[in-house]
C-alpha cells in the first residue's frame, strides 16, 4: 500500500480496507449463513458509495490537471485511480470466491440458488407466469443503434446486455434494465423438502425469446454491465429558484452524472465489450471492472429468510432503560436525573415517547430538532406534525444534503412545510450533522427546558442496526448551550459561545487540543494520562498530528475506528502509544465517544463528530459532556467491553492486513457482551 513516509494512510485506500473487513463477515463460516450473503450485499453497496463519492472525487482532481498529492496524501491521482481498480479488481474477485462457496452452502441446507439452464418442468409454468404478469409490463428495454445517442442509464439499476446474431454475421445489441423496483428474488413454489430460488435476470434470460419474438437471429446471448456515475450535486445558481427546488433539480440531474465505474460480466465477448465502451464514451480513466455472472449485488441485502431463522442471527429484544418507563412521564423522570439511551440494546421508543408526549402536553411550548436521515415512514416527523397541529411552536433544522437521502428529506420537508412547521434548510456552507432536540416546558411561570442529543439518526429503521447513544437530560446548563446553536441557524453570521457542549466549525479543533493539551501536560509530569476514542473515521491530519504529539509525550490511547483510518499506529517515535482495532459485526458501531483522563476525573464526551476534516471544519457538529457520574461509569464500561474483544476486533496497523485480534483471554464479542451488560443491569 503507498504512503506517504508512514505519516498517513491514504483515506481511500484506508476505506477499500475497511470495506475488506465486511467482505471478511460474508466469508466467515461462523456467521449464519444467510447474514453471510447480506455482508456480501452490503459489501456491494459500500463499493456504489465510494464510486460515486471518493472515486469521483479523484478522478475530478486528475481531470482539473492537478497531482493531487496534497489532497491524497502524498499519492498522485492518476496513480490512486490504478491502485483503487486494481484494489477493487481483487475485492470483487474474492467476493465472487465467497459467493460460490455460500451457494455450495446453501444446497447442503437443501436451498438452491438456480439459474435460467437448471428450470425444470415444474417450475415453466409458474416462471412463464411471473414474466408476463410481474416482469413484462414495466420491462424497459432499449435498442443499441449507432445513428441514435444512448439514454442515461440508471447507476442504481444494472443492465442485461443482449446479443443477437444472424445468420449472416449481422449483429443487433440491446439492454434490458433490471429496476431497482425489483424484487430480485423469486422464491419458486415447492412440494418437497427443497427450497429454490431464481433471480429476475435469469427470469428474463429464460424468457428472451418471449422478449425479442419480432427479430430474426439465430443465437442470442445476455451479459450483465452495470455504470456507477459521479454522485456529487451541482447546484442551479438561479436565485429565484427555492434552495428545495434547486436541490430537487440536483437530485434528478446526478442520474446524468459522469460515469466513474463500468461493470462486465467477464465471460461477455470482446467484441461487444469493445462495442459498448465505445458506445458509452467510458475510457481507461473510468474504472472498468471484470465482475461475474450477476451486478448490483447490494440486493442480497434483502436475501429471502424462506423462514430459516436457523440461518440468521438471533433477534434481540431492545431492552428497558432501567428507571425510565415507557408508560409513565419522559419529562417528570429526566427532571431527576440523566439517562442513556444506547440502541439497538434500548428501545429507540423513548425518543418517540418524548416527542409525543411535548405534542401533546399543553405546558410545552416550543420543540427544536435536527434531523438528518429519516425512516421511510417516520413517527419522529408525524410526532412532530403532531405538535404543530396541536399549536406547539415546532422548529425543525433538516439536511436537505444528507447524500442519497436528498429526496426522502426533500419529501419531509415539503410535508411538515405544508403544516406550519418553521424549516431550516441548514447554513451556507455548511452541513448540519449534529443530532439534537429541545423542548420549553411552562412551570410555574417560567420556561423549562428538556431534551436529548445524539450521536446517530432519528430513524427507527437505523436506531435497528446502528449502535447509537442518546443522552436524554433537563440539564439547564447543558440545554442553553444546545438552544444557542438553533439561535445560529437561524442568525449563522453571530458566532456563539458555548461554556459546556463542544460545537464545529467554530471550536472542536480548538477545544479538543485543549484536552490533549492537559493529558500531554499530566504525562510529562509523570502523572497519569490516557485517551480513549470510539469513532467511525479519522482522516483530519491535524487531529492525527496532535494524536502524535500526545503519543510522543507518552500519553496511552486507545481507538477503536470502525472506517477509515489514516493514522498509523505503533510506530516507533511517532504513535508507538496508540493502539487501534476496528469492530465488524452483527450491528454497525456508529457511536462517537471520547474520554480523557485529566488528573483520573475523566472528561467523557459522546458526539455526531468523527474526525474528519469534513466534521471539524465543514459541519456543524456537537459534541455533548457528560456529568452524570453513573452515565460516566457506565460509558467507560461499554468502551472496555468493545476494547476487550477478541471475537469481532481487527487489528488496525501500519500494513492494515486486517487481522482479527485473537488472544488467550477469556472470549469476549462486544456487541453480544453489551446486551448481557444492560440485562444484567435491569437484574441487578
Amino acid at each position: 500500500m503507498i504512503k506517504n513516509k508512514n505519516v498517513y494512510i491514504n483515506r481511500e485506500l484506508s476505506w477499500l480496507k475497511f470495506n475488506e473487513r465486511v467482505l471478511q463477515e460474508a466469508a466467515d463460516k461462523d456467521v449464519p449463513l444467510i447474514e453471510r450473503l447480506r455482508f456480501l450485499g452490503i459489501f456491494s453497496n459500500n463499493l456504489d458509495e465510494f464510486f460515486k463519492v471518493r472515486y469521483a472525487t479523484v478522478k475530478r482532481i486528475y481531470e482539473a490537471g492537478k497531482g493531487g498529492k496534497s489532497e491524497l496524501g502524498g499519492i498522485k491521482a492518476g496513480d490512486l485511480l490504478e491502485e483503487i481498480t486494481q484494489v477493487v479488481i481483487e475485492h470483487q474477485s474474492r467476493s465472487l470466491e465467497i459467493l460460490e462457496e455460500i451457494d455450495v452452502e446453501l444446497k447442503n441446507e437443501n436451498i438452491y440458488h438456480i439459474n435460467e439452464t437448471e428450470i425444470d418442468e415444474a417450475h415453466h409454468e409458474f416462471i412463464k407466469n411471473y414474466f408476463y404478469q410481474e416482469l413484462s409490463p414495466a420491462l424497459v428495454v432499449i435498442m443499441l443503434n449507432e445513428d441514435v445517442a444512448l439514454p442515461d442509464l440508471m447507476d442504481i439499476s444494472a443492465y442485461l446486455t443482449v446479443k443477437m446474431t444472424n445468420s449472416d454475421g449481422k449483429n443487433q445489441v440491446a439492454l434490458i434494465e433490471i429496476s431497482s423496483e425489483m424484487d430480485r428474488f423469486v422464491v419458486l413454489p415447492s412440494t418437497t423438502d427443497n427450497n429454490y430460488i431464481i433471480m429476475v435476470d435469469d427470469i428474463l434470460r429464460y424468457c428472451l425469446d418471449d422478449i425479442f419474438s419480432i427479430f430474426n437471429y439465430d443465437t442470442i446471448s445476455a451479459h450483465m454491465i452495470k455504470i456507477t456515475r459521479d454522485g456529487e450535486l451541482d447546484f442551479d445558481s438561479d436565485l429565484s429558484k427555492s434552495f428545495i427546488d434547486k436541490l430537487s433539480e440536483s437530485v434528478k440531474d446526478r442520474q446524468s452524472g459522469v460515469p466513474v465505474r463500468f461493470v462486465y460480466d467477464q465471460s461477455i465477448d470482446k467484441d461487444t465489450l469493445s462495442f459498448l465502451l465505445k458506445y458509452m464514451s467510458i475510457d481507461e480513466k473510468e474504472s472498468i471492472i471484470p465482475g461475474g455472472r450477476y451486478h448490483n449485488r447490494r440486493d442480497y441485502m434483502r436475501f429471502p429468510s424462506l423462514g430459516r431463522t436457523d440461518l440468521l442471527y438471533d433477534k434481540i429484544k431492545p431492552l428497558p432503560v432501567k428507571g425510565l418507563n415507557l408508560e409513565e412521564s419522559i419529562f417528570k423522570t429526566i427532571a431527576k436525573k440523566d439517562y442513556l439511551v444506547y440502541t439497538p440494546y434500548h428501545t429507540f421508543s423513548y425518543i418517540v415517547r418524548f416527542l409525543r408526549e411535548a405534542a401533546l402536553d399543553p405546558k410545552v411550548k416550543t420543540i427544536k430538532i435536527t434531523i438528518y436521515r429519516l425512516a421511510q415512514i417516520s413517527h419522529v416527523a408525524s410526532s412532530l406534525i403532531n405538535a404543530a397541529k396541536n399549536g406547539k411552536k415546532v422548529t425543525v433544522s433538516i439536511e436537505l444534503r444528507a447524500r442519497f437521502d436528498e429526496a426522502a428529506n426533500i419529501n419531509y420537508a415539503e410535508q411538515m412545510q405544508d403544516e406550519g412547521i418553521t424549516m431550516l434548510f441548514g447554513v451556507t456552507g455548511l452541513k448540519v450533522h449534529c443530532k439534537m432536540c429541545v423542548i420549553e416546558r411552562e412551570e410555574n411561570d417560567k420556561l423549562v427546558r428538556y431534551g436529548f442529543i445524539s450521536t446517530g439518526n432519528f430513524n427507527e429503521s437505523t436506531a435497528k442496526i446502528y449502535t447509537d447513544f442518546t443522552l436524554m437530560t433537563a440539564n439547564s446548563k447543558i440545554l442553553k448551550d444546545v438552544n444557542k446553536v438553533f439561535d445560529f441557524f437561524e442568525a449563522n453570521y453571530k458566532v456563539n459561545r458555548y461554556k459546556h457542549i463542544i460545537t464545529s466549525p467554530h471550536y472542536t479543533k480548538s477545544r479538543i487540543f485543549a484536552l490533549i493539551d492537559n493529558e500531554i501536560e499530566s504525562a510529562k509530569n509523570g502523572k497519569p494520562a490516557y485517551i480513549k476514542l470510539k469513532m467511525n473515521s479519522i482522516s483530519s491530519y491535524k487531529m492525527i498530528d496532535k494524536l502524535y504529539e500526545a503519543s510522543r509525550a507518552g500519553v496511552k490511547i486507545q481507538m477503536i475506528v470502525r472506517g477509515l483510518c489514516c493514522l498509523v499506529p505503533g510506530v516507533k517515535g511517532m504513535s508507538e502509544n496508540i493502539e487501534i482495532i476496528s469492530i465488524i459485526d452483527k450491528f454497525l458501531e456508529h457511536t462517537r465517544l471520547y474520554v480523557f483522563c485529566n488528573h483520573n476525573d475523566p472528561k467523557i464526551y459522546i458526539s455526531s463528530a468523527d474526525w474528519m476534516t469534513r466534521n471539524i471544519d465543514n459541519r456543524v457538529e456537537v459534541s455533548c459532556p457528560i456529568y452524570d457520574v453513573d452515565i460516566k461509569r457506565e460509558l467507560q464500561h461499554l468502551f472496555d467491553i468493545c476494547w476487550n474483544d477478541n471475537v469481532k476486533s481487527r487489528i488496525i496497523d501500519e500494513k492494515q492486513n486486517n487481522y482479527y485480534r485473537r488472544n488467550n483471554n477469556p472470549s469476549v464479542r462486544a456487541q453480544f457482551d453489551t446486551y448481557k451488560y444492560y440485562l444484567n443491569k435491569l437484574e441487578g
